[in-house]
């Protein structure tokens, strides 16, 4: 199977692919960022950079028979600027839709799943009516230790869909090391910016973890998102 990998950061896609026993002949990455190629290339040699997503082209390609893409979402999420498709950023959606058109074009059956944040209905209707589909929600907490919702769109599963993962009962004491390396620790900044209390309280499961991250959409650390 060749699979084409849009917004691939450092290879993720791979790893489900291989944890879903799907063995994948053809590996085509588009990703900008030079740290993620980094960690994608060191796990996955054999995977084919194609670089800008602006400029591929599936008549560059042999026949793909999967697209995998996670499209940036800071126009979409409610944590941003809601600019929508005004945003850069994820006006990178619609280079999703051109290269999927063209795929389609070599191979009708080509199969897609789109991967993007919790959003305002206008702008996941527009997604839908270009995609051709309506999106799955599903929360990763049903699989993993972190409450993270998302929407997915794909022609995987014909009209049945997807079925909602079942719980495995994952929470952070089962992944949570003892003994963690000093590098790993944030820094007394970091920490601060942690404690910074702007942020309306989610309702979400004190057991699961939140998105964690140094830069995110509103440049901020919170505990309240978990």
């Amino acid at each position: 199977m060749n699979v084409l990998s849009l917004f691939n950061g450092m290879g993720c896609a791979w790893l489900a692919l291989d944890r879903a026993g799907i063995e994948v002949t053809g590996r085509y990455s588009s990703e900008i960022d030079k740290y993620a190629n980094k960690v994608n290339d060191a796990n996955y040699p054999d995977t084919i950079q194609i670089g800008d997503v602006c400029k591929v082209s599936a008549r560059n390609l042999p026949k793909i028979d999967l697209i995998v893409a996670g499209s940036p979402c800071q126009g979409f999420s409610f944590a941003g600027k809601g600019l929508a498709f005004d945003d850069p950023c994820s006006a990178l959606f619609f280079e999703f839709v051109r290269i999927l058109k063209d795929c389609q074009e070599i191979n009708p059956e080509v199969k897609y799943l789109l991967e993007n944040v919790r959003m305002k209905k206008d702008y996941q209707n527009v997604i839908s009516d270009l995609v051709g589909v309506e999106p799955i929600m599903i929360n990763s907490a049903l699989v993993s230790a972190q409450n993270r919702v998302r929407l997915y769109w794909t022609n995987i599963g014909g009209t049945g869909g997807i079925p909602q993962p079942k719980e495995k009962g994952i929470f952070l004491k089962d992944i949570l090391q003892k003994d963690v390396d000093e590098k790993y620790y944030l820094s007394e900044k970091a920490l601060a910016r942690i404690s910074n209390s702007n942020y309306s309280k989610p309702s979400i499961n004190a057991q699961k973890a939140g998105t964690i991250t140094t830069k995110n959409n509103s440049g901020q650390l919170s505990q309240r998102h978990g």
